[in-house]
């Protein structure tokens, strides 16, 4: 037999009954599904790509709403061609010669932040050189690029010359021949070669040091994505700058672990001698960084660098460079607590 139910008890049961539902509603975080995103690199994984790899396995992607997949670069790869075209989100740029050249060829890509303040192209030597000047007395081992690109700069403005070049095969071998020659490499790399092979610290001379000043290991992506999702850049910055603050001086052994499942070549000591190089020479944290946060760019320092670009006769005095980058995602401090005090 149906038993009739007071309609004020009705109420008051159904009243309590949405307070209790609300109640758990704001006890419990609503879910939503991490934005999918694709970062190509530009080479195989390694310590310099760490705080990318340090995102990913500390959860600070995640926390920003972001389900990232590193896409490792390598001689059989080429990542920057999948940008322009959707196949991946983000690209890790080289320096700004890259962005500038995008310009020039009208594709729509911009650099959106600046993880390395300085590049870290060095020039190698043997024990003996002391001075930068005296480089322009030695062979020099430097490749196709290297000669299209910094070396005309050193030409323009310290007097170096082509005639004292040989080409570089990425191979230290000649250099430890030869001990009245020098060769290119990065700062946190060939130099751990050079030592390992020749059994003694070379003299390093880094060029952003001298005067090379262009912003390297940038964000790149889409004009398009900037202008239709500036939210989702946003996040994918700021999750990457914290990521480089706590690689650099957190716990990085996570991330490590996963650079070396990525590429099975990279070693303990390979990766502890750069990020120890990055460290020394403020590769990603100096200069900018001190006040505006990893990841800075300002115009000033852009400015800079085209113009030295344009007198070397490496890029055209014509190119709307200012299309190249955007500070709309960077100088805002991001992380800076994570930094040593």
């Amino acid at each position: 037999m149906r038993r009739n139910f007071p309609r004020r008890q009705f109420l008051r049961s159904l009243a309590f009954a949405f307070a209790a539902t609300l109640a758990t509603l704001a006890a419990t975080p609503l879910a939503f599904a991490a934005d999918k995103v694709t970062f190509g690199t530009n080479w195989v994984a390694q310590a310099e790509h760490g705080g990318f790899y340090q995102a990913v396995v500390d959860g600070t992607y995640a926390k920003y709403g972001l389900d990232v997949t590193i896409l490792p670069g390598g001689p059989q790869a080429n990542n920057q061609l999948l940008l322009p075209v959707g196949k991946i989100d983000f690209y890790m740029g080289a320096n700004m010669l890259q962005a500038f050249s995008s310009v020039a060829e009208g594709i729509p890509v911009v650099s959106v932040a600046a993880l390395f303040q300085k590049d870290p192209q060095v020039l190698i030597a043997h024990p003996d050189v002391t001075k930068f000047e005296e480089l322009k007395t030695r062979t020099l081992f430097i490749s196709k690029e290297g000669l299209a690109s910094y070396y005309q700069w050193l030409v323009a403005d310290f007097g170096f010359s082509e005639n004292q070049v040989k080409p570089y095969t990425f191979n230290a071998a000649p250099f430890l021949a030869d001990k009245n020659s020098a060769m290119q490499g990065y700062i946190t790399s060939e130099p751990y070669a050079v030592e390992q092979q020749g059994g003694f610290k070379p003299t390093l001379f880094l060029l952003a040091d001298q005067g090379f000043d262009t912003y390297s290991t940038t964000i790149v992506t889409r004009t398009e994505l900037v202008k239709s999702n500036p939210d989702l850049v946003q996040r994918f910055v700021d999750a990457s700058i914290i990521g480089w603050y706590n690689y650099l001086y957190g716990d990085n052994a996570k991330a490590n672990a996963l650079i070396k499942k990525d590429n099975p070549e990279m070693t303990d000591a390979m990766i502890a001698f750069s990020i120890d190089k990055m460290k020394e020479y403020g590769i990603v944290d100096s200069g900018d960084t001190k006040s505006l946060g990893v990841g800075a760019m300002t115009d000033e320092k852009i400015k800079s660098f085209y113009d030295k670009m344009v007198r070397a006769k490496v890029v055209k005095a014509d190119i709307d460079y200012k299309k190249s980058y955007t500070t709309q995602f960077v100088n805002k401090g991001v992380g800076k607590d994570l930094a040593p005090k």
